[in-house]
């Protein structure tokens, strides 16, 4: 079983003006390969918090997997890219490029978004769209790759040409 964090951003849901319906397409998506969501919050566009809160859950929590959803457009309230840049180790940005080109493919509007992907530690770290429809195509374009990720994160999977999982 993996863990999974969820930290939606989004000004207008954290003061409590909007419901988190990403969040919640992420926690139906993510059953499909076994995975356990154990921390959950939504914050404020503001890049300390953000940070702050992914070193927690990969530091402290050791989750699995974060999934960020929110703030990576080009409003200058979108800061997750940003913040989630400050604390991976190493980036992954397989899991962007496939997001991204899967966007590319219902709208040219897919090219506007500046999620990223990396690691912390044995943690993955990915930056969603905020819209329920992009999360659900983007997180379905990325799920099968999830797995074998976290495992090999984790030091349990076989190298990826002979994998099985």
């Amino acid at each position: 079983m993996f863990t999974i964090g969820i930290v939606t951003v989004s000004d207008k849901g954290f003061r409590g003006e909007r419901q988190d319906e990403s969040g919640a397409v992420i926690r139906g998506l993510i059953s499909r390969i076994g995975a356990q969501v154990t921390r959950y919050e939504i914050v404020p566009d503001e890049r300390e918090v953000i940070s702050a809160k992914l070193i927690e859950w990969a530091d402290a929590a050791g989750t699995d997997l974060i999934l960020t959803n929110g703030g990576t457009g080009l409003s200058p309230r979108d800061v997750t890219p940003e913040a989630t840049l400050a604390v991976v180790e190493r980036l992954a940005p397989g899991f962007s490029e496939a997001m991204r080109l899967e966007s590319l493919k219902k709208t040219p509007m897919g090219m506007l978004s500046r999620g990223v992907s990396g690691t912390r530690g044995k943690t993955l770290i990915i930056n969603l769209p905020g819209s329920p429809r992009a999360v659900r195509e983007c997180l379905e374009a990325i799920l099968p790759a999830l797995p074998h990720a976290i495992k090999t994160l984790r030091g349990e999977s076989a190298e990826c040409a002979t994998a099985d999982d």
